[in-house]
């Protein structure tokens, strides 16, 4: 039977300081290698899921949430949660029973360092009372949208000469270059035709 590993926290890791993250290429300047293993450690994690993980998943599968989708067990930087939501830079972790809870501040630290906020959710809350957590998360989410739109027209504010065009929906692009193409085709071949 093989062991499971758990992740451990280094003594002197615990005083210090939560590491600044940078955001820079795939993985925030994590090796490859660990990178990869990341992927793999969530892979499992989806695979063998909590019971409150799995009521919440279902939940969010079955709810119309429009743009803002959280992905289960998600790879943000050097750590994994248990849902992430990357358009409201919103992470989700589920407090289980026998958890780390010194490595879950310090990740939590970290990602916060980079805009991300974490809510926590007990699992029981989550098995006890779904819909009180998902009011809870509703409110959390709406308060995340406001936060970004303010950030969005404070930056538009102190940048009044910068530009940003939306790009055009797909299908008004394409209404309109194929309209150039029938009148195009619309005119005399200059091939000639066997009879």
């Amino acid at each position: 039977m093989t062991t499971r590993k758990t992740l451990a926290l280094n003594p002197e890791a615990a005083t210090a300081e939560a590491p600044a993250l940078k955001k820079k290429g795939r993985g925030w300047e994590i090796s490859d290698s660990r990178l990869d293993a990341l992927h793999e450690q969530a892979r499992e994690l989806r695979r063998h899921s909590s019971e409150a993980h799995k009521a919440l998943a279902e939940k969010f599968s079955k709810a119309d949430l429009g743009r803002y989708t959280f992905k289960r067990f998600a790879v943000v930087g050097s750590a994994i949660v248990d849902f992430n939501c990357h358009n409201l830079g919103l992470a989700l972790a589920i407090d289980e029973e026998g958890q780390n809870d010194a490595l879950a501040k310090r990740r939590d630290k970290s990602l916060e360092s980079v805009g991300i906020k974490v809510m926590r959710i007990a699992a029981t809350d989550i098995l006890t009372d779904i819909d009180a957590v998902l009011k809870q998360l509703t409110q959390v989410m709406r308060e995340r949208i406001e936060e970004r739109k303010a950030a969005a027209r404070a930056h538009k504010a102190a940048n009044p000469k910068q530009t940003y065009d939306r790009p055009k929906p797909r299908g008004t692009d394409r209404a309109t270059d194929r309209g150039a193409d029938r009148s195009a085709s619309t005119r005399p071949s200059t091939r000639s035709r066997k009879p």
